[in-house]
């Protein structure tokens, strides 16, 4: 069987995220860039079960991203080259559907959402494309005589679902650890031709109107003492918390 494993550029979150002046993306000038967690373990999940190819759509820059996934066992990738912005999510899910079908891949996984945009829609719109069955968040994944078994921590406990080939399935992190590149995996991965293709059709875009930022979580600070006089404030204040005993 032939799994495909779709990844995204995405800003690095774990700074300050700012967004551009149109409101519609997060500006990485000052962060740098990133394959978002989910992903991350997507990649992961997809090079246990077997030969993997990895997709992205993006500028010239996204095959960094190609690149690191390559570098962790991926076997082949595919590059739509194109601004990611102009492309809303049903438009990602017929570039997808796309590939899949010139491909004959019998497995898709995907991130559960893109960590800029937080969409969350790409696998089910590319689910209805392909008239696949779709498990959404699932964080492990495994296939065995031709049935996908998805493992989902549900609001309502742990939930196990099968669903036969050709499926697709959208990934969160936390149900494995990805492996990290290492340096013979880098210049592997630098020899592996990308193939590179145009999108199938011109984008009806995201027709987003603005991201917006939460406001920042409130924050309030006590002082207790200083020096040896704030002593008998931090014994009343572990006790207050529950973590000391008289």
């Amino acid at each position: 069987m032939s799994t495909l494993v779709c990844v995204k550029r995405v800003v690095d979150s774990s700074s300050e995220v700012v967004l551009t002046e149109d409101g519609q993306a997060v500006d990485g000038r000052y962060a740098g860039f990133t394959m978002s967690a989910h992903e991350e373990c997507a990649v992961e999940l997809a090079v246990r079960i077997g030969a993997a190819t990895v997709m992205t759509l993006g500028d010239a820059d996204a095959v960094e991203q190609l690149r690191a996934a390559l570098a962790v066992g991926c076997e082949a990738a595919t590059h739509v080259v194109a601004d990611a912005q102009a492309f809303g999510p049903a438009d990602v899910a017929r570039e997808v559907a796309a590939i899949v079908r010139d491909g004959g891949h019998d497995l898709v996984l995907l991130g559960n959402d893109a960590a800029d945009t937080g969409d969350f829609q790409v696998g089910i719109r590319l689910s209805y494309e392909l008239g696949w069955p779709v498990v959404n968040g699932a964080t492990l994944v495994s296939v065995d005589d031709g049935v996908v078994t998805a493992e989902v921590d549900g609001p309502d406990g742990h939930e196990t679902y099968r669903v036969p080939l050709p499926a697709v399935v959208t990934v969160l992190e936390g149900g494995v650890a990805p492996r990290y590149p290492s340096v013979p995996g880098r210049m592997k991965a630098k020899k592996v031709p990308i193939e590179e293709r145009q999108p199938s059709a011109a984008p009806a875009g995201p027709a987003r109107v603005r991201l917006l930022l939460p406001p920042p979580a409130p924050s309030t600070v006590q002082v207790l003492g200083k020096g040896p006089e704030a002593a008998a404030a931090v014994v009343d204040l572990f006790e207050q918390l529950g973590v000391l005993a008289r």
